[in-house]
């Protein structure tokens, strides 16, 4: 009994309120060493704003031989009226680890009613734990035995053959994709054009008077510099798309394919061609004309300078 159990035994008066309950959660015939048991007791005819306390017991059950492995549960029985009297069932468990005969100490409860406090006293029970029984007369110490090995079956083996064909079909197929799309990468850089061919064909798409317009010329002279960028990539090695027109003349200026006077009209075209994109600069007809001729020129005298022939523009 605890300090909280002696003070209530003597300022209070001490109720027997009945046997407490011992219970085996292992359904054997006799009690082992570390089985679990539920040791508690049932209170009944509790009213509306009764309050009941219940002793601590993590002090009685402290050491290795009579273990507390659950603290207080309380659990509300059958109830037959909704604001009639009920019954409560209050329990711990226990588990012991030692052979022997228990003596279990009687549980105690305090219960306010209607302003007074009664203690409660429910009787103990006794426990009876056993080991294992062993016979020495013919006990004999045996090596330990290697784990069973079982053979192997074809529903065990089946699941992991058929994730390895599943991972090979997958591999082939990606080792099979990643070389046809080489082959046609391959196959499309073999047919494309060469660089002068392509800007040719797209500076032909502004040949026509109608690109002279004051309308027109945002259009007319992005798409002539645009397709010279272009070319100058692919000629020259230099990111022009990317560049200014500042930068792209400095990188050009020391091209021995691009004449002095070359280099002037490709100066004049671009800075010309800004002032239109950028500030609404709107130019003459007769100086918008000559661009294109001026752009032909320049990819074909370049191309020349690289040893091969290019076909004549009319």
């Amino acid at each position: 009994m605890n300090v909280l159990t002696l003070i209530l035994a003597v300022v209070l008066e001490i109720i027997p309120a009945g046997e407490t309950y011992l219970k085996a959660l292992q359904q054997r015939d006799s009690a082992l060493i570390a089985d679990q048991f539920e040791y508690g007791f049932e209170l009944g005819d509790l009213k509306e704003g009764d309050a009941l306390s219940l002793q601590d017991v993590s002090g009685i059950f402290n050491d290795d031989t009579l273990v507390l492995v659950r603290n207080w549960q309380i659990d509300t029985l059958n109830r037959e009226k909704k604001r009639g009297p009920r019954k409560l069932r209050a329990s711990i468990v226990l588990s012991p680890f030692e052979a022997g005969e228990y003596e279990l100490p009687p549980l105690f409860a305090l219960l306010d009613r209607d302003g007074r406090s009664d203690t409660l006293m429910f009787g103990s029970q006794k426990l009876e734990v056993f080991t294992m029984p062993v016979d020495t007369a013919t006990f004999e110490i045996k090596p330990l035995k290697d784990q069973i090995k079982y053979p192997l079956t074809i529903r065990e083996v089946l699941p992991w053959v058929a994730g390895a064909l599943a991972f090979a079909a997958v591999a082939v197929l990606l080792v099979l994709w990643i070389v046809r799309r080489r082959a046609r990468r391959g196959g499309e850089e073999a047919q494309r054009d060469p660089a002068y061919i392509v800007a040719l064909r797209e500076l032909e798409k502004f040949r026509g008077e109608k690109f002279l317009a004051p309308e027109k010329q945002k259009h007319f002279y992005s798409g002539i510099t645009d397709a010279l960028r272009n070319y100058m990539e692919d000629r020259y090695g230099i990111d022009a798309p990317e560049m200014t027109s500042s930068e792209v003349l400095s990188s050009l200026k020391n091209e021995d394919s691009i004449t002095p006077a070359l280099f002037g009209d490709l100066k004049d075209l671009l800075e010309t061609a800004d002032f239109v994109k950028f500030a609404k600069h709107v130019v003459s007809v007769e100086e918008a004309a000559k661009a294109l001729p001026f752009a032909i020129r320049f990819v074909m005298d370049t191309y020349k300078a690289e040893g091969e022939e290019a076909p004549e523009q009319n």
